[in-house]
């Protein structure tokens, strides 16, 4: 069968399983202002639009920092900024914060022009209470603010309708005073008040890749060096170190705290990069970063359902002679040996731990997705079967291997004669594949 087709239809399978998982689901998108002037802003909006016709309940939050900066710089009226956390704020004074409204709607009717070429209602509201951040170090930040409230009830009467909420940076007190509240702060605290399944931070930035990955144990890198996902932790370690060039940096921070929030899952995207939203939704290894403070793959054990995914992941290597040949019966007269390991819901590698008595086990059958093979999965659910049958008080686990004795070898076994296996595994040996014996000593 020819490969490209077979990639074909796994993209489509990838397609509807994230399809059928996230329906409903709510995502707060955060686009910086330049991204607007980019040529590819329509696709974006486009593909933004159909996630909304689709079933998703999308929600859009401009910055508008450089368009602020131009309005400002037209009408010849200074701006300034204070360190705040780390943080710059621009200090908003009574003379610049129309002009800042101004500009802030300006920006968010970009994207409503845009919504309406796609025949999706959009929806520019004051969705946030904001209140002032007062004097800071001894200066009056005047009309700069933070988020106070947000009116989660309205945004989920808007989203029921099918409707796109765009909500520009500025909130307003009780009494009606305005503020210029930082997008990213807005997004975050949208994103909490409505639990929101994704938070999307996109740019113009490059891909985020880092100068050096020695000291971060089990980092996922694509070919080209930039990261897939990260754990709040490892995301911590490389802002503490000096690995992440700015702008970068400043994204992941704002990724880091939003994942502290209880936002499960933060993806930093490149704005410019074709369909980059539907790539990063629709498939596993996405196309950006992604920190997230939840399980994204796990271990656990084989039901009945995963049947035709190992099978899937078994024929290539059965063809092979890498793994000798087993149907679907046999499979299910040991299915409490096997184990899977799974990516969003999807089965991606599976081996299995066969106790054969003397307080020795054999590891076998591991597989692992095609898409995936550099992705050290084939190493996890070995550990994981390791660890198993250390817990079942075996002392050593043993595998049979016709050509991946190298892998294995890297992994800790070495070579050892047939006499060493349990006599019921010497008893059905086959002297036909001549395969040869690693074991590790637990």
């Amino acid at each position: 069968m020819d490969n490209n087709y077979v990639s074909q239809v796994e993209l489509i399978r990838e397609v509807f399983h994230y399809q059928t998982r996230f329906e409903g689901s709510t995502m707060v998108f955060k686009i910086d202002c330049p991204v607007t002037e980019d040529p590819g802003f329509p696709g974006l909006v486009k593909d933004l639009a159909l996630l909304a016709k689709t079933g998703f309940k999308v929600i859009i939050v401009p910055g508008a920092k450089e368009n602020i900066d131009a309005v400002l710089k037209q009408y010849n009226i200074e701006s300034n900024y204070i360190n705040i956390d780390n943080f710059s704020v621009r200090i908003t004074t009574k003379q610049t914060i129309p002009f800042v409204e101004m500009a802030a709607f300006d920006v968010a009717s970009k994207f409503m022009t845009f919504f309406s070429a796609s025949r999706v209602e959009a929806l520019i509201g004051n969705f946030v209470r904001a209140r002032g951040l007062g004097v800071q170090n001894g200066v009056d930040t005047e009309h700069a603010g933070i988020v106070d409230k947000i009116f989660a009830d309205s945004l989920k009467r808007v989203l029921d309708l099918g409707m796109v909420p765009i909500l520009p940076c500025i909130g307003w007190s009780p009494s009606g005073k305005p503020y210029n509240v930082p997008s990213a702060e807005i997004a975050l605290a949208v994103a909490g008040a409505l639990n929101a399944e994704k938070l999307f931070f996109l740019s113009v930035h490059d891909r985020l890749r880092v100068k050096n990955l020695s000291d971060i144990e089990d980092l996922e890198i694509r070919p080209d060096g930039s990261l897939v996902r990260l754990t709040p932790q490892q995301a911590e370690f490389l802002i503490n170190s000096n690995f992440v060039p700015e702008p970068a940096l400043r994204e992941l921070k704002l990724a880091l705290n939003a994942s502290r929030s209880g936002i499960h899952r933060v993806h930093l995207l490149d704005a410019r990069e074709e369909g980059v939203v539907l790539k990063e939704l629709f498939s596993n290894l996405g196309v950006g970063t992604m920190v997230y403070n939840d399980e994204y793959d796990s271990i656990r054990a084989f039901h009945s359902r995963d049947l035709p995914d190992i099978l899937r992941m078994m024929e290539p290597l059965m063809q092979k002679g890498v793994l000798i040949r087993r149907n679907p019966e046999q499979i299910q007269e040991k299915k409490a040996d096997y184990s899977v390991l799974e990516i969003d819901g999807s089965v991606r590698a599976c081996g299995a731990l066969h106790d054969w008595g003397e307080s020795q086990g054999e590891i076998a059958a591991v597989a692992t997705d095609p898409q995936y093979t550099d992705k050290g999965l084939g190493r996890k659910i070995v550990g994981f079967l390791v660890e198993k049958a250390r817990k079942s008080k075996m002392k050593r686990v043993f595998v049979l291997t016709t050509q991946s004795q190298d892998w294995f070898e890297a992994l800790g076994f070495r070579e050892t004669p047939i006499e060493t296996l349990p006599e019921q595994k010497r008893k059905s040996y086959d002297q036909t594949r001549k395969s040869k014996v690693f074991a590790l000593n637990l």
